[in-house]
């Protein structure tokens, strides 16, 4: 028998971005259709929220798996601290600390905007993310359209960075919200350079593709990096552009809620929360393709 599954609503969040998917069970398995109605609806909204599941790790990675193929976690000093009881395409994200070492990654305080792993060749296509144990107040996740801050940028700065490249570093060893300092090189961090503005590969529409968090500077059209002076105040622009507020929806946690979010065409942050309360969630990935023009 043909799997079925009840009709669903789509509410929008915020003008921008964001929309809460209401009738689904997603324990239960998804029909074809019911997985091609939720991807127009990602496509058309870029965050879909689901309130109120409760789902394991398979069934998380079950539901994430329809919509793409899993990425394991990534580099080994990214789990260091994490259980080995944990399935390897699920990263945690927690500030809980067993004999003093955090059991996930990104334990405490809040993060700048950013898009997930922009300094890989490959960045990630979509991330899933499912609240077990939150805070009272504070550790929000901040979502931003890309797609309306590209729609925002001055023809001027288009047509000024049209050709252009962003250069993207993770440093494992920065401080979450520190400047990012490149003027010792390279070698020892993980870097990729992506156009400033790229397409959608699904939706074909145009994003402003750099972030406060990782982007370093601007290349020119021949690769070579602009004056840091002025690749500085380009992107200081860029990131307003981005992180303006008609741009962005704040989502205040809930257990139970699974956000899935399309990562070519937004961008993410956190909101602080105090260390004392605990903040637990699971987090998995699907694979992705190289940002194009």
């Amino acid at each position: 028998m043909a799997t079925t599954n009840p009709p669903f609503t789509i509410t929008r969040l915020s003008p921008a971005i964001g929309a809460e998917v209401t009738g689904l069970d997603l324990t239960h398995e998804l029909a074809p259709e019911t997985v091609t109605a939720l991807t127009d609806a990602w496509h058309e909204h870029i965050v879909l929220l689901f309130r109120g599941q409760t789902l394991d790790e398979d069934q998380q990675l079950a539901f994430a798996a329809r919509f793409g193929t899993l990425v394991e976690r990534g580099r080994p000093a990214t789990r260091r601290h994490e259980s080995a009881d944990h399935d390897t395409s699920v990263t945690l994200v927690s500030n809980i600390r067993k004999d003093g070492k955090a059991i996930g990654s990104l334990p405490d305080g809040d993060m700048w905007f950013h898009h997930d792993t922009c300094y890989t060749e490959n960045p990630c296509r979509a991330s899933f993310l499912y609240a077990v144990e939150v805070p009272r107040t504070g550790g929000n996740t901040l979502f931003a359209s890309s797609y309306a801050a590209y729609d925002a940028v001055p023809d001027e700065l288009r047509d000024r960075l049209g050709a252009c490249t962003a250069l993207h570093v993770y440093d494992y060893d920065r401080p979450l919200n520190a400047r990012l300092d490149i003027a010792g090189g390279l070698d020892s961090l993980r870097h990729f350079s992506h156009p400033v503005f790229t397409t959608h590969p699904k939706t074909g529409r145009k994003v402003l593709y750099v972030n406060r968090m990782m982007t370093a500077r601007i290349n020119g059209p021949d690769g070579d990096g602009l004056d840091a002076g002025e690749s500085a105040r380009i992107l200081d622009r860029l990131y307003d552009i981005g992180e303006d507020p008609a741009h962005v929806y704040e989502h205040v946690w809930r257990p139970g809620d699974l956000i899935m979010w399309d990562n070519y065409c937004s961008m993410h942050g956190r909101t602080d929360f105090s260390p004392s309360e605990t903040r637990l969630l699971r987090r998995c990935v699907i694979e992705g393709e190289r940002p194009r023009a």
